[in-house]
């Protein structure tokens, strides 16, 4: 599988565009309260959700923003690919060991942009991605940035992203247009609200570029008013 920051690589390009749209859509989330620990799931594998986050963070970060990305996908860390890192010490090893985690960030190539990588994959994800140890890992760095990303597996496979939900101020579901199955996308979003998560939006991703039925980004506010919806930039 080849890993590309396409927002760093082709920053003229169409779903660059796309991804300032989305960064332009969740900073409204920010007019009255503050949205800075951000989450990103999926409702399955595959759906593109690690590449949106690193590419997100990137657009962020081209806005003069200082964003750290926390891959906590303990089970298929992806964030070291992305940003050509190496992965022997990460998250994993930050939430069993007693020492500072800030000796776990790492910078990358992309100015405004750090990473915590996720680590060796470890037998217990669910336990330390929910352990006190993270909550407070979480707590520290939102003090050190303007925000913080967090990559988490696919919420209807496993507990771990319902589990963190509950620690950040909003939530992006990434679906896969004409891959992932209606029910489910609504699964995902039912696991969500059962916890408690602000949905912040969704971003329907691989979506046909050649026709324009489609759009790259649908922000909502949990309403099933029209008044209260709005579709992103449309693709062409």
């Amino acid at each position: 599988m080849a890993y590309s920051l396409i927002t760093l690589e082709q920053s003229k390009s169409p779903i660059s565009e796309a991804f300032r749209t989305l960064r332009t859509n969740v900073q409204f989330t920010s007019v009255d309260s503050e949205t800075k620990k951000i989450m990103v799931t999926s409702a399955g594998p595959r759906e593109g959700k690690s590449s949106t986050v690193a590419n997100l963070a990137v657009s962020m970060a081209q806005a003069g923003k200082s964003v750290l990305v926390i891959d906590a996908d303990l089970r298929n860390p992806t964030q070291h690919k992305l940003f050509g890192l190496d992965n022997w010490e990460g998250l994993s090893v930050a939430l069993v060991q007693d020492y500072d985690s800030q000796q776990y960030i790492r910078e990358t190539d992309v100015p405004g942009v750090s990473v915590i990588t996720g680590g060796p994959i470890p037998p217990n994800p669910a336990e330390l991605v929910g352990s006190q140890r993270m909550k407070r890992l979480i707590e520290g760095v939102s003090e050190q940035y303007d925000v913080v990303l967090i990559d988490t597996p696919p919420i209807v496979a496993v507990t771990d992203a319902a589990i963190l939900a509950q620690e950040v101020d909003g939530v992006i579901l990434v679906l896969a247009s004409g891959e992932v199955n209606k029910d489910f996308a609504q699964k995902a979003k039912e696991l969500l609200d059962k916890v408690g998560a602000k949905i912040l939006g969704a971003v329907l991703n691989k979506a046909d570029m050649k026709t324009s039925e489609y759009y790259y980004y649908y922000y909502y506010h949990g309403s099933n008013d029209p008044k209260k919806k709005y579709k992103g930039r449309k693709a062409r």
